[in-house]
């Protein structure tokens, strides 16, 4: 069964699966994480869940990704009827559809608020401010948390035409492929994300204190902030969920992304290098330049207030005050956005991709259909997180239920259904298949026991934590029951579909194909 798609060079399935995980996570959300659950000492369940979790979760999903798509299968669906040779496992596929369609959803309307402020600098419309709390209100109105339905009132309607131009700009790289369009575009922007980024990390390294008053507002003070050890933090198990959720959510483990961009990989690439490669360019834009950037410059303008920030508070309102006080803050607010507009762009591909490729293989649907089926699902969606703008509470709501707990279920499956199923000894040969490294077997046997066990205690650590709250909140709220049973619909939606192509695939004999595969693997 003859691959259709496949990636042009190995340097390009390496940008291009960096990209999925470099994003809006890496410069915003881990310095928040890192600077308020101990700095420094956060590191150390931080490196220990890349050890336990992103190195060897992501390594599975390239061994599974590869090993399906050289099989026929692309899709998660397809990819893990291949690995459990069974036809039921395509519905556990689902999830790897369901969790990429609707992040997509509110990933690109923050997409969008980065190109806006990036088109804000560019005219000089953001520069300046008086006062630090003028740029707080102006986030506020600009999402329109004040009440629904106001970003379809006059004075908003420019970001619905940003929103439209990002969205447009999404589905036209993903109608084009994976060699012509994502990987296309992630050779260009993955080493245009570092220039802008190096320039933005100069700039912020020569700062000088802005209040003569307060000379320990400096870089060295903001670098404390952000590294300083608060040990007493390892003592919280907030602080170990926190920094497992950072690993997911920044290395794209249990998205369904990397299984789906592995499946392009012919027989003898190497997925054991270029999965190293690809986690350790992700860690070089995080810890390296994000952790460097963000927290250190909001600190020199704001002191220890910008420690307790939110994400995306940091983000459009304490980094806009440090452009507003910076010389050439003008240039340099415009390059940050624009960097930040670029990196959620190649992380926003990768979340199109899965779902489009399962209409393709799935319901045998040309490129063009596929594109606007997938593209009228996701409107539909983003439309619902831009009505419902109110303390952005949809969009909250969204990101909990399925861009945190389900990716925690996904990355549970799909250990299990590696180092269980699978088989530890048939992924470590098929990992060293056309590999230019050797990978220890202790990593998997750490994928058999370890990984599944580290992911239910910090799973159940997890609920514990913040599931109470959540469904406490859902009661109190119409958003976010209306965001709950938004996300039901899509989910039967696309068990419908998932349904639908097993017949399909059975009639079209492509589980024939799984049996004798199985039967082959037993003579040998």
């Amino acid at each position: 069964m003859a691959q259709k798609e496949q990636w042009g060079t190995r340097i390009g399935v390496i940008l291009a699966v960096a990209g999925s995980a470099v994003g809006l996570g890496n410069f915003l959300r881990f310095p928040g994480q890192a600077a308020s659950n101990g700095g420094g000492a956060f590191m150390i369940p931080y490196f220990i869940s890349l050890l336990i979790l992103g190195i060897p979760l992501c390594w599975a999903e390239w061994t599974m990704g590869r090993y399906a798509g050289i099989r026929g299968f692309h899709s998660a669906p397809g990819i893990f009827s291949v690995i459990c040779r069974r036809r039921g496992a395509r519905y556990f596929g689902t999830l790897a559809l369901l969790i990429p369609l609707i992040i997509y959803m509110y990933y690109v309307v923050i997409e969008a608020w980065c190109l806006s402020y990036a088109i804000g600098y560019l005219d000089g419309s953001l520069m300046p401010e008086s006062n630090p709390g003028d740029y707080k209100e102006y986030f506020d109105a600009f999402v329109g948390k004040g009440a629904d339905g106001s970003l379809f009132q006059p004075g908003h309607r420019d970001f619905l035409g940003i929103l439209i131009f990002t969205f447009a700009l999404n589905f036209f790289f993903i109608y084009r492929g994976v060699t012509k369009g994502i990987e296309a575009f992630c050779r260009v922007a993955m080493p245009l994300m570092v220039v802008l980024a190096l320039i933005v990390l100069v700039r912020v390294l020569t700062l000088g204190s802005p209040l003569p008053d307060q000379p320990d507002r400096n870089v060295i003070g903001g670098l404390g902030a952000m590294w300083n050890p608060n040990f007493s933090k390892l003592t919280n198990p907030q602080t170990w969920l926190a920094a497992s959720g950072q690993i997911f959510f920044s290395l794209s483990v249990g998205f369904g992304v990397i299984v789906n961009y592995a499946s392009y990989m012919r027989r003898n690439d190497d997925v054991a290098l270029s999965g190293l490669t690809a986690t350790s360019m992700n860690e070089f834009f995080e810890v390296c330049l994000g952790g460097l950037i963000t927290l250190p410059a909001a600190f020199i303008f704001l002191g220890v207030a910008s420690q307790e920030m939110g994400t995306f508070d940091i983000g459009f309102a304490a980094l806009p005050n440090v452009f507003a006080h910076m010389p050439g803050g003008q240039i340099f607010g415009f390059l940050w956005f624009f960097m930040l507009f670029i990196a959620a762009i190649t992380s926003s591909l990768s979340m199109l991709q899965p779902v489009i490729a399962f209409f393709e293989e799935g319901l045998g649907l040309k490129r063009h259909a596929a594109a606007a089926i997938l593209g009228l699902l996701a409107a539909i969606g983003s439309g619902f997180v831009v009505w419902f703008s109110k303390d952005i509470k949809a969009l909250d709501t969204l990101d909990f239920w399925v861009g945190t707990a389900a990716i925690f279920v996904l990355a549970m499956v799909q250990a299990i259904m590696y180092g269980w199923v699978f088989g530890i000894e048939r992924g470590h040969k098929e990992l060293h298949e056309g590999s230019h490294i050797r990978v220890p077997f202790a990593l998997q046997i750490m994928l058999k026991y370890v990984t599944p066990f580290y992911l239910i205690v910090i799973f159940c650590a997890f609920c514990y934590s913040n599931v109470p709250g959540y469904v406490a909140a859902i009661s109190k709220n119409e958003v976010a029951v209306a965001s709950i049973m938004f996300i039901l619909l899509v989910a039967t939606f696309l068990i419908v579909l998932v349904h639908i192509a097993g017949i399909r695939w059975m009639k079209e004999g492509k589980y024939d194909f799984l049996y004798q595969d199985e039967e082959e693997a037993i003579q040998d």
